[in-house]
């Protein structure tokens, strides 16, 4: 791939007709890691690129550009609702994942620590919905603006029994297998995905009865059900926003038959190869997706976004191998404010517009979309409820101002390991703070010479450590982050600034 950090056509979204607004597909996968695909995101194959096999990605990113620096948050609910309100986690303090509807956090915590008052339901497009982020969502605004909206998969934007745990609630038209579920009970259709009388549990997958009892994997029946959707706006010549966001690759690790033997035959072990499997099948997806707009004429007026919601899943016993060596060279996964556990695989393609074969370094990250397909569809001045934290993609690769990038986890995630509990984050230009709030440590990274996040500078590098701090503090106070408070005395977790000025 060539490399270009201002790889887009000039051109002016303001300037796209009503009749010819770009048809939008949303391609979200979920616990991808950085290096889950066959396509290098980084200036040098992987091992892991050599085991896994997506040629579908791989022929996305030769028609449009791959990301290598882009980012999301440490788990899926906070990343999902700040794709569809625009805003950063620190801000709508969504912070942990969402499951039934609560008054508190009843959840697991750490000893040293109160349970946070954070919003436990999620984010809501209505207003009086306890403990929740009062937001106008992003579909919401597509629909208004005359687009076809269609979800597909996994939504958990809401807990169960608030209006967010219905995409149609959200201002989809369609939805198809959504809910408040984080992931599915089942892949298998032979289990009915879960729907099995006396068996079903809360993340058994809605609305898929025609494929009951039949070999067909979810990933493959939710994209069957994707396309066929498409045909009302198709046949209407309406400019649809599909958002196809799959179970995949998310727990159980179940193995689609169709890829498991070969893998097995390499002598991966068997959970790994399982693993390998809902990769391609979900890469196969993404085939027959690009398949499907070019046998209709499509492809030059579709906008294709490609991204993972968190980092790899790197825990031991859910992944073969020794645990949180799964992302290597990137430190930890999936629940972590290390790289491992935040940074994605990106593509995005559309064809006049996006330069193909290009690799785009500029940081992005996940709330970023909000604006950006905005402006894309051509609305303008959209009346919401929030205040916007993500900015426009293609105005931050043509400005090549450096942006200040916030990570707020400040949960005990059920799981530990590096960076996992209690931390948060912040990266400007190559260099990034870490705050280990159970430590009250400060740990400073330079990711241009050290992706591994192995050399810590920060005592070395005093004064630019004092400087982040500073300015991480100032962004956290400025969303009005929660921080933890202390179980024995009610004190709240020091902010990075006071951490620096306590040495």
């Amino acid at each position: 791939m060539l490399k270009n950090t201002l790889f887009f056509f000039l051109f002016s979204l303001s300037a796209i007709s009503q009749s010819a607004r770009p048809n939008i597909v949303f391609f979200m996968v979920d616990d991808m890691g950085w290096q889950d695909t066959s396509l290098p995101f980084w200036d040098q194959e992987t091992d892991f690129n050599r085991i896994y096999q997506t040629p579908n990605m791989e022929k996305l990113a030769s028609r449009g550009a791959k990301f290598t620096q882009a980012y999301s948050t440490p788990v899926c609910t906070p990343t999902r609702v700040s794709l569809m309100t625009g805003m950063n986690a620190a801000r709508h303090h969504v912070t942990n994942w969402t499951f039934i509807k609560k008054d508190t956090d009843s959840g697991k915590k750490d000893s040293l620590f109160k349970k946070l008052d954070w919003n436990i339901n999620g984010m809501s497009p209505v207003p009086e919905t306890d403990k929740t982020a009062l937001a106008t969502p992003l579909p919401a605004l597509l629909k208004d603006a005359g687009y076809y909206t269609i979800h597909v998969g996994k939504a958990h934007w809401g807990s169960m029994g608030t209006p967010a745990s219905d995409p149609k609630n959200m201002g989809f038209i369609i939805n198809i297998g959504g809910s408040a579920a984080g992931h599915p009970q089942s892949y298998y259709g032979e289990q009915n995905y879960g729907n099995i009388p006396g068996k079903a549990t809360f993340n058994a997958v809605p609305d898929m009865e025609s494929y009951y009892e039949s070999d067909v994997f979810l990933t493959d029946a939710l994209t069957r059900e994707a396309l066929k959707a498409l045909a009302n706006p198709i046949k209407k010549k309406d400019p649809f926003f599909l958002y196809l966001s799959h179970y995949a690759l998310h727990t159980p690790i179940q193995g689609d038959p169709k890829y498991l033997q070969k893998y097995l035959d390499k002598g991966m072990d068997e959970r790994e190869a399982k693993y390998a499997t809902l990769i391609e099948g979900m890469d196969k997806s993404l085939g027959d997706v690009m398949d499907f707009l070019d046998e209709n004429n499509l492809t030059n007026n579709t906008l294709i976004i490609f991204m993972s919601d968190n980092g790899g899943l790197s825990l031991s016993p859910e992944r073969g191998g020794v645990a949180h060596t799964r992302n290597l060279p990137l430190r930890s996964g999936k629940g972590s404010v290390y790289e491992g556990g935040i940074r994605e695989p990106m593509i995005m393609s559309w064809p006049g517009k996006i330069n193909a074969g290009m690799e785009e370094k500029t940081p992005v990250i996940i709330e970023d979309f909000f604006p950006t397909i905005l402006n894309v569809a051509g609305v303008k001045s959209p009346k919401m409820m929030q205040t916007i934290d993500g900015k426009d993609i293609f105005e931050s690769i043509k400005n090549q101002s450096e942006r200040a990038f916030l990570w707020h986890y400040p949960h005990h995630w059920g799981h530990t390991g590096p960076g996992i509990n209690f931390a948060s984050a912040m990266r400007k230009g190559d260099w990034k703070l870490v705050y280990l709030m159970k430590e009250q440590k400060l740990e400073l990274y330079n990711l241009k010479e050290d992706i591994g996040e192995q050399n810590d500078l920060a005592g070395k590098m005093p004064v630019k450590a004092k400087g982040l701090a500073t300015e991480m503090t100032q962004l956290m106070k400025e969303r009005k982050a929660q921080m933890p408070v202390y179980e024995a005395d009610g004190r709240a977790v020091l902010w990075p600034v006071e951490v620096i000025l306590l040495k």
